[in-house]
């Protein structure tokens, strides 16, 4: 197993930290990419810029194998205002790295250069940098400019840290890691009138109740029990009426969860008809809008076990979790694995006060003591795959 050297440790904190002073969001993220170029372009890796907006691709080439690996991070930050004091602390108020992509892009940082140092490898090693995941569109905006066009990468990968999973630790299943990410909007338009005289027109509030109630049928009577998890919640109900007036109309908004596409597209589907039969029978309108953010993170088998032996490696084998639960957490790095094989990791970031703060949380801060394990997985399952 590759050991890192304490000076390119202590340099993946020093980015780290940085990339955390100066957080950037969306595609946005200029100055973070124009860093990461910088730093790889130095190394000696070539560096193509602009993929999808501000994503980046640095080309690392070794010997003559035409084998190759794609390993990507995320650069965007959030739009939360950091209430941390240490000196690395957010400089641009509003905006914090809640989500760790600051370690994130440390870590394969790290990584990079190591590899360009030793050069023990056949093949070649795409490190990719992404831009605007929070949003669901970033790895999405790559695909659409051409990534797995101009760079022939047989299988992609990915790493996300995660919060009260212990420090050293890692988590990982073959097929459904994580959850596809959903949004509805249902509009129903009836007949507002007084509240004193409901027979005159067609009340939304109570075809939408029906609605909602509806709604929570579509797992329960429509999903196998077995094979089909999902979560759907109703989280708004807006109506345009007062205390002694029927409105005119009810929208509905809310959130959908589930572990594979047949399941997403069945919600989509039996939604949209449940709404149309109930206000069909009122005698009201309606309009549906179902918007899918994010796809559901699937595995692939064979990429799966590469990932977990290169775990085992590096953290021990008694460290990796190989058949963890699913998590309904999304993540955009789902269509890079509509497009092609590979896998996604969870590396524990801590528990209790190192580490332990949850995602998207103000005071959250990423565990710099990982940044070495991190980039050992990434370049262990480099030689793995690149023999």
């Amino acid at each position: 197993m590759t050991t890192l050297a304490p000076e390119l440790i202590a340099q993946m904190t020093q980015w780290r930290q940085h990339i955390h002073r100066f957080p950037e969001c969306g595609f946005e993220v200029n100055q973070t990419a124009d860093f990461i170029a910088t730093t790889l372009s130095e190394a000696g890796i070539e560096v193509v810029r602009g993929i999808g907006q501000t994503g980046l691709v640095g080309i690392l080439q070794r010997g003559t194998g035409g084998a190759s690996i794609g390993l990507r991070a995320d650069m965007d930050a959030l739009h939360i205002h950091e209430q941390n004091s240490f000196a690395h602390r957010s400089c641009h108020d509003g905006k914090m790295h809640a989500c760790g992509h600051d370690g994130h892009s440390a870590m394969l940082l790290g990584a990079a250069l190591q590899l360009a140092q030793e050069g023990d490898f056949n093949g070649t090693v795409y490190f990719i940098f992404q831009p605007d995941e929070e949003h669901g569109q970033g790895a999405q905006a790559m695909i659409d400019d051409g990534l797995f066009e101009r760079f022939s990468i047989d299988a992609v990968y990915g790493l996300h840290n995660l919060p009260g999973l212990a420090e050293g630790t890692l988590a990982v299943r073959p097929g459904s890691l994580m959850a596809s990410e959903s949004s509805f909007e249902i509009e129903i338009n009836g007949v507002g009138g007084h509240a004193a005289m409901p027979h005159m027109g067609v009340d939304p509030i109570v075809v939408g109740s029906q609605v909602v109630m509806a709604l929570q049928t579509l797992v329960s009577r429509n999903l196998s029990a077995i094979h089909e998890t999902a979560v759907v919640s109703a989280t708004e109900f807006i109506t345009n009426g007062t205390v002694n007036v029927i409105p005119s109309q009810v929208v509905i908004k809310g959130d959908c969860r589930c572990f594979t596409e047949a399941s997403l597209a069945k919600l989509e589907q039996r939604m949209e008809t449940i709404v149309a039969g109930i206000c069909q029978a009122a005698g009201a309108q309606y309009q549906f809008e179902f918007i899918n953010t994010f796809y559901p993170t699937v595995n692939s088998a064979t990429e799966t076990t590469a990932a977990i032996n290169a775990a085992q490696q590096v953290l021990g084998a008694d460290n990796v979790n190989g058949s963890c639960d699913p998590f309904t957490i999304s993540e955009d790095f789902s269509s890079m694995l509509r497009v092609k094989p590979g896998c996604y990791v969870l590396l524990g970031n801590g528990v209790d006060s190192v580490g332990g703060c949850a995602l998207h949380n103000p005071n959250y801060d990423f565990n710099d003591r990982i940044l070495p394990l991190g980039a050992q997985y990434w370049v262990q399952l480099v030689h793995n795959q690149l023999r």
